[in-house]
């Protein structure tokens, strides 16, 4: 280039607005969560989504954003919550921890993926056409949980071989998931010969009143692994211990607050994974090309402080089989 032709390029770029050279950067998606519960009993999730997602070499503010929607274990708000992050263009909506919010994230949008972790079938809930094939735009991670119903009855019954009669705390409001942990325990007590009693509750505040007197009637809790219970998993123990039940959940940290068993897959780790899933569809899979993936790991804890509390022995079989005893 010439002097002459140099020195008229530089003036006219000189003249030229900064916003000219310094393009705006494109802002990093968004990733919506749409929570059931609330945030206090959200936040081990949330975690173990970022978990995934960093693993998976995300960082957030450069990768992502997050937009959080809380019902607040009120299921009606969780469709306007969904159309809200599908209004705020979300990448991904997370579902997690119950099917309402899968389903009302479903509801919202064909086309914006969708990443759940919840315990209930997801075939049977109708969120995905098969495990190897979701179809549309809906995938993620299935805890189980609530298959584990005859599992949970037969721990309760190798530790107290003459009980007669098991209590279910559950949320009247469960909807779906409830159903199924009705059905799957009924039918594993039946086999066995145990009477079922189920104790409704909607609201946290009625937790007490419910288990009040319970003791007198069941011999062992199972408590529903509902984000109802989640901020309220230590009240729910020292209410099990005051009535001597033993109980077990599958509740996130249910023994080491106190309860005497927890059994079930790993929500934490389902969540890990779901952040995995998010982070591969960011970067350009298709939720429809991704299987349905089952929860692989399995925890056993048992807190033999709460069996001296209560005055229950636990069988050498059961120490020797728990991932954790806590004692």
């Amino acid at each position: 280039m010439r002097r002459r032709e140099f020195l008229s390029f530089a003036s006219c770029a000189a003249a030229w607005p900064l916003s000219a050279w310094a393009q705006p950067s494109p802002r990093p998606p968004v990733i919506g969560f749409l929570m059931s519960g609330t945030s206090q009993g959200s936040t081990a999730y949330i975690a173990a989504v970022r978990r995934g997602l960093d693993e998976s070499g995300m960082v957030e503010g450069k990768d992502f954003t997050n937009e959080f929607r809380w019902a607040n274990n009120d299921a009606d708000r969780l469709p306007a919550l969904a159309a809200d992050l599908v209004r705020r263009r979300a990448a991904v909506i997370v579902a997690l921890t119950t099917s309402p919010a899968v389903r009302a994230a479903k509801a919202a949008t064909t086309q914006i993926p969708i990443v759940f972790a919840t315990g209930v079938d997801p075939v049977q809930s109708g969120f995905v056409t098969s495990l190897n094939r979701p179809g549309g735009n809906v995938t993620g991670i299935s805890g189980m949980n609530l298959e584990l119903g005859s599992k949970w009855v037969a721990l309760l019954h190798e530790l107290l071989p003459t009980a007669k009669r098991l209590a279910v705390l559950v949320n009247f409001e469960g909807g779906e998931s409830a159903r199924l942990l009705i059905s799957g325990t009924q039918a594993a007590t039946l086999a066995i010969g145990l009477q079922l009693e189920f104790v409704f509750v909607s609201k946290a505040d009625e937790i007490d009143a419910a288990l009040a007197g319970l003791g007198s009637r069941a011999q062992a809790l199972i408590v529903h692994p509902d984000t109802l219970f989640v901020p309220h998993v230590a009240k729910i123990a020292a209410l099990a211990i005051r009535e001597k039940l033993p109980a077990l959940s599958t509740l996130p940290d249910f023994a080491k607050a106190g309860g005497m068993m927890s059994y079930g897959s790993s929500f934490i780790d389902a969540h890990r994974q779901a952040g995995i899933y998010v982070a591969r569809i960011l970067r350009g899979e298709k939720p429809n090309e991704l299987p349905v993936q089952q929860a692989s790991k399995f925890n056993f804890v048992i807190n033999l402080k709460t069996t001296k509390a209560i005055g229950i022995d636990i069988p050498p079989t059961q120490l020797a089989r728990a991932d954790e005893v806590i004692e």
